[in-house]
């Protein structure tokens, strides 16, 4: 049975994987950090985050929102091990049945322009997108990527714990407790790390992504 009903693609892999100096390491921490994806994301995930190869991964979701969100919940998760990893995010149409147990096997336009854009491994943006005939937004969405991804690379390990607490929805009294600091060090912390850009770009990446969820009746919308 197949089904026309669109889905977002979510494929990543790690970035340098290579030449990482502790391989064992490298692949415990990403099976983990997938597993994590997968166990937290249940709710959102079409066809399991699967890896494909040792350091590539790739699911179907129901929504491109909340594929945006798993991603940065694996860069947070890999980040803190000081594993950095690429997302593409595409829309797809499937051409054969979803396949419920694993990511494979699967055949629909998008995959592929969302693989393309994967490969394309572009060092600056870790972030990008694949939405076939909306390319003046795949363009703005790939602007804030970029953003993002210039943010990120710029945090002090502190600056990035405090900044993500903080996009996950922990206070600031809350992240001072957690760290045994006072509030004006976090928000020292919260202004040295750029979050209010930080936030503005994600809430725009978010917004838009939902809306296209909207107009593309994608089965997570709204």
């Amino acid at each position: 049975m197949t089904t026309a009903a669109p889905y977002a693609a979510l494929m990543g892999d790690l970035v340098h994987s290579e030449g990482h100096r502790d391989t064992a390491r490298l692949h415990r921490a990403f099976n983990t950090a997938i597993a994590r994806g997968n166990s937290h994301g249940a709710a959102a995930i079409a066809s399991p985050l699967t890896i494909t190869l040792g350091d590539e991964f790739q699911g179907l979701v129901y929504s491109l929102r909340e594929a945006a969100i798993l991603a940065r919940a694996i860069r947070f998760d890999l980040a803190g091990q000081g594993i950095e990893c690429r997302f593409a995010i595409g829309l797809v149409h499937l051409a054969t049945a979803l396949n419920v147990q694993q990511a494979w096997n699967m055949l629909g336009p998008g995959l592929a322009a969302t693989r393309e854009k994967l490969d394309a491994k572009n060092p600056d943006n870790l972030y990008r997108f694949a939405l076939g005939d909306e390319p003046v937004t795949e363009a703005l969405l790939e602007a804030c990527g970029a953003t993002l991804t210039f943010i990120e690379r710029g945090w002090s390990d502190t600056q990035r714990r405090y900044v993500t607490e903080l996009v996950d929805g922990r206070s600031v009294a809350e992240i001072a407790g957690r760290h045994a600091v006072s509030p004006a060090a976090v928000y020292k912390v919260r202004a040295s790390g750029h979050h209010d850009l930080y936030a503005l770009q994600w809430d725009t990446v978010l917004d838009t992504l939902a809306a296209l969820d909207t107009k593309h009746q994608l089965p997570g919308a709204g």
